[in-house]
């Protein structure tokens, strides 16, 4: 049953992806413009991500923010509109998510999915797919997705580690009507435009140790 779920997930995201993106052409050439117009630097963002088992492909994304951003400020972290980091245009798709819609062409490529555990960057919250903790490794065991079950809950509040372990409750409870849910679940959250930000470094790194040593025992 869960192969079947599989092939009707994957024909979802090909079939579903291309028509968005069809459909989604005139939107893409506005915000393209205005980031040409309002900024210096490309229209995407493309950035090293982990995928399913592991494997490393590059994410895309409409750029919010200055290029070389990473290197400049609080690097890898936003806290908040405030961050002179981010382009005026970068505020508004921030705040709607419109950035993340390139994704779709990692969906069409097999990369991505368009309900999975968010794909995290290749260096944070740990070195390489190999220094991922036993416990933490059955996330990578679906194609991370544009939205996904951590995403509704909690976006960016909880520390990674949390985040983790509702993404592999995703993993354990998948089924195609499931993904359903999440994606509509996402259109409401997405609306209210709250919790896009950590309020703090601390805040993402708390309670990690802790929270994947709660998993271990639960493992025993």
């Amino acid at each position: 049953m869960r192969q079947i779920n599989l092939f009707v997930k994957r024909l979802f995201d090909f079939t579903g992806s291309t028509i968005g993106l069809i459909v989604l052409l005139p939107l893409f050439a506005v915000i393209s413009l205005t980031i040409i117009i309002t900024s210096k630097g490309h229209v995407f963002f493309l950035q090293k991500r982990l995928g399913k088992n592991g494997h490393v492909f590059k994410i895309i994304k409409f750029r919010t923010m200055v290029e070389g951003a990473e290197k400049k400020g609080d690097g890898l972290f936003v806290y908040g509109t405030e961050d002179d980091r981010i382009t005026r245009i970068g505020k508004f798709l921030r705040k709607t998510s419109l950035d993340e819609l390139p994704q779709l062409i990692n969906v069409i490529k097999g990369d991505m999915s368009i309900v999975g555990p968010r794909p995290p960057v290749v260096y944070y919250p740990y070195d390489g797919y190999d220094s991922y903790p036993e416990w933490s490794r059955k996330r990578f065991e679906m194609r991370p997705g544009i939205t996904g079950l951590a995403q509704i809950r909690t976006r960016t509040t909880a520390p990674w580690d949390e985040r983790i372990l509702i993404d592999n409750e995703y993993v354990d409870r998948f089924n195609v009507f499931f993904d359903l849910c999440i994606l509509c679940k996402t259109l409401f959250v997405v609306l209210k435009s709250k919790n896009i930000y950590p309020e703090s470094k601390e805040q993402i790194n708390n309670n990690r140790t802790h929270d994947g040593d709660k998993e271990k025992e639960k493992a025993k």
